[in-house]
């Protein structure tokens, strides 16, 4: 059986992702979606509350997705889920360049784990979660960049922690 790893700290999921999960999953028997906290970055949800928004985002999603929550090297993760191939999405050429240092770095500690570059549909390449979280902060509709769930679930952290900024 073939299984794939996309990792990611989801905060919130956006289409971008769901566009890369859909696609990684027709490349794996089992796709698991590894919801992660980035040290570099401070999170709107908590551990929990992403990997159950993850969770609800893919129930509808076609093939064996499971999404399990991880804080560990990338690679150990691997490992622990008996994966072979690491799916990330690009969007462009900053990603891959940095994706390019990291995939060389995790080859370093993995050998036996192959990572997969999806290139993001033209139309969701400009989305990013950091920018979905700057938008909806400022009082800008985020609706084309995530689902109306997770919409909803970001408008109201961000009015439940009083991070409204500007806006009209």
């Amino acid at each position: 059986m073939r299984i794939g790893v996309y990792p990611g700290t989801f905060d919130p999921i956006t289409l971008g992702h769901m566009d890369i999960i859909r696609r990684g999953a027709k490349f794996v028997d089992r796709l698991i979606i590894g919801v992660t906290t980035n040290i570099t970055k401070s999170p709107l949800f908590d551990d929990d509350e992403r990997i159950a928004m993850v969770k609800a985002e893919v129930a509808a999603v076609d093939g064996d997705i499971e999404v399990v929550g991880f804080n560990s090297l990338l690679m150990d993760f691997a490992d622990a889920q008996g994966a072979s191939i690491v799916v990330r999405g690009i969007r462009g050429v900053t990603d891959f360049e940095y994706e390019y240092q990291l995939t060389g770095m995790n080859r370093q500690l993995n050998a036996r784990v192959e990572t997969v570059f999806l290139m993001a549909d033209v139309s969701l390449q400009p989305i990013a979660s950091r920018l979905v979280k700057e938008i909806a902060i400022f009082g800008g509709d985020i609706h084309k960049f995530v689902t109306p769930t997770v919409r909803d679930a970001v408008v109201a952290r961000i009015a439940e922690c009083g991070l409204r900024q500007g806006g009209t």
